[in-house]
């Protein structure tokens, strides 16, 4: 498997797995925003990301395609996106998962997030989305 930044060539792919607009995907990619998983090939997985405030690094969303579920895709995506934050200096990261969404929450803790507060977005989702926040200032780059 190879991880690696998504460029303008993955473009047709990530409109085809990822739930936003095609303006917006190419924003992401101008930006460095997305990491893509590649295995033969084929697109197994990808995460985007976007600043909050502008600053912290957060977590918009990891896909991995359902039959390459439960093989380290996910995992792979979350470290390669962690390495490059930390060369760029960050001292957080930040993502989120719906407040009933228990397995999401599970790999959020397995990789160092600590809960930092919710906030109920019941307008737009079924229940309350809860924050995650986790600490990389004193990871050493390299």
């Amino acid at each position: 498997m190879i991880v690696r930044r998504g460029c303008s060539e993955d473009l047709p792919r990530l409109t085809a797995h990822d739930d936003v607009r095609d303006d917006w995907i190419k924003r992401c990619i101008e930006l460095g925003e997305y990491f893509v998983a590649e295995q033969n090939g084929e697109l197994v997985g990808f995460l985007r990301f976007s600043r909050f405030w502008g600053k912290i690094p957060y977590m918009d969303m990891i896909r991995v395609l359902p039959s390459y579920r439960r093989e380290g895709v996910g995992t792979a995506l979350f470290h390669a996106w962690e390495r490059a934050m930390i060369e760029e200096g960050v001292g957080h990261l930040m993502t989120s998962s719906e407040w009933a969404e228990a397995e999401p929450q599970a790999w959020h803790r397995r990789n160092g997030f600590k809960a930092a507060g919710s906030i109920d977005l019941r307008i737009v989702q079924p229940s309350p989305e809860i924050f995650f926040v986790k600490n990389i200032s004193g990871i050493r780059k390299g």
